[in-house]
């Protein structure tokens, strides 16, 4: 049995599956989304435009297909041996959970700032590339205008303007700056062998923030250390070796950046929480949910550095933190209290207690709400 991972070197969550497939050391082959890909492969076995997917060819006749990097994963830990991504105590679950949630639908705000901002051309070249792999290099570039065009124009749905880029980059800054000084003392997250946590992080802040070369010079130049750590979670390696810290331990670090989360991420997760509540209320179990649920006010940025900004409400974060709170729940004991505590600790208290207003599932590779 084997895998087929279908996108293109310049995509975010791209970058995070194969990253994931690279150390769990199962057998790949990867195949670029061009649009003859599109057409011949993911439309008929997703319904829309979207990578990464993976194809596993279990003897099935159309094996499995999967999309969206959270169900990737989780279905190849089901499959393959071998260690797994996810630690087994409850604080460092809880946590890897959360900063998979963190990397994956916050610091995609970054990300795409930075991408657009200071690597547009860059981008465009490589999108070109991949969708028109048979044309000259100048034809592949005039190619991707309308999808560049798509993907910057999307960005002020994530809050990213002229009033909020200034926070923006603070609060990069201000992420590399811990995540630095972590890694002074800690391969990964939590310890030697890389966490969900770790790889929602890499997707971010390999496939775009390191790759792209103006904030790829950034990060060398303020965290070295974090550009390395990209670089080794992402390259090809074959041991499996590694442990997560005894004892449940959070590092001191980690638990900083899980502060980042209950200041920045926390607060607007609640108000699409709030947001999903008055949508669905008059609305049958199974109904998708549309890509964004209207506008909000939303504070942007860290500490005396943030503005509040409108932005898109974007339901989708709700089924990582869902993840978070089905967890949870499924503790009892002493390992509730743990996670109580620690979710004090970071300053999410409420989040202890918090419960989605109704249950979501993803059916037909889409958001919808729970039958």
């Amino acid at each position: 049995m084997s895998y087929t991972l279908i996108g293109t070197p310049v995509s975010l969550y791209t970058g995070k599956v194969r990253g994931y497939l690279r150390w769990k050391n199962v057998a790949f082959t990867e195949r670029l989304s061009t649009r003859e890909v599109f057409k011949a492969d993911i439309l008929p076995r997703v319904g829309w435009s979207v990578i990464p997917v993976v194809i596993h060819e279990d003897g099935s006749e159309d094996g499995v297909t999967l999309q969206d990097t959270t169900d990737i994963i989780d279905h190849v830990e089901a499959c393959e041996p071998g260690p797994s991504v996810y630690p087994d105590t409850p604080r460092q679950r809880l946590a890897a959970l959360i900063l998979e949630l963190f990397g994956d639908e916050w610091l995609v705000i970054p990300a795409m700032h930075y991408r657009w901002a200071y690597n547009r051309d860059f981008a465009q070249q490589e999108f070109g590339a991949t969708s028109h792999p048979h044309l000259p290099p100048e034809e592949q570039f005039v190619a991707a205008e309308k999808a560049v065009g798509f993907f910057s124009g999307s960005i002020t749905g994530l809050g990213i303007n002229p009033d909020s880029v200034a926070a923006i980059e603070a609060a990069y800054e201000d992420f590399l700056a811990v995540f630095e000084a972590h890694l002074g003392e800690h391969d990964n997250l939590f310890g030697s062998r890389p966490s969900i946590g770790d790889y929602g992080l890499l997707g971010p802040l390999y496939a775009h923030l390191l790759r792209d070369p103006k904030s790829g010079e950034l990060m060398r130049r303020l965290a070295p250390r974090v550009a390395r750590w990209a670089e080794r979670c992402h390259a090809p390696q074959h041991s499996l070796t590694g442990d997560f810290l005894p004892d449940d331990e959070i590092p001191a670090g980690v638990e900083k950046l899980l502060q980042r989360f209950a200041a920045q991420h926390w607060p607007v997760l609640r108000d699409t929480a709030d947001a999903l509540a008055g949508w669905a209320a008059d609305k049958a179990p199974g109904t998708e949910l549309p890509r964004i649920l209207g506008f909000h006010k939303a504070v942007i940025g860290h500490g005396d550095s943030a503005v509040t900004t409108d932005r898109a409400i974007i339901p989708f974060p709700l089924w990582m933190l869902q993840r978070v709170t089905d967890y949870r729940d499924g503790l009892v004991g002493e390992a509730r209290r743990a996670v109580g505590e620690l979710l004090r600790s970071m300053g999410a208290a409420d989040l202890d207690e918090f419960t989605l207003p109704v249950r979501l599932q993803r059916r037909n590779f889409k958001l919808a709400l729970a039958d």
